[in-house]
């Protein structure tokens, strides 16, 4: 059943980071969990929100944008995503 979960968890995370490069424009290879969007991306704030919009659209969420100042780098953003999923 664990096995299940984490396949679940993995093929979401997998999309979350394909929608997080795309808009960033920059190769998945250059994003780590701990890369900073800003900092080691260059994305600016208007950046963020492309992000929370089209994680609320593929994915069928809501975000409040105050979770911005969480969703910095990837792991952030799954944590965001994981508890909007949750709701």
């Amino acid at each position: 059943m664990l096995e299940t979960d984490n396949a679940l968890g993995g093929e979401r995370e997998r999309r979350v980071k394909e929608i997080v490069c795309e808009i960033l424009e920059i190769d998945p290879a250059e994003v780590t969990e701990e890369s900073l969007f800003k900092e080691d991306h260059d994305a600016d704030s208007l950046r963020a929100i492309e992000i929370l919009a089209a994680l609320e659209r593929n994915f069928g969420i809501v975000i409040d944008q105050a979770e911005l100042s969480r969703m910095v780098n990837l792991a952030g953003v799954h944590e965001v995503v994981a508890e909007a999923s949750a709701r």
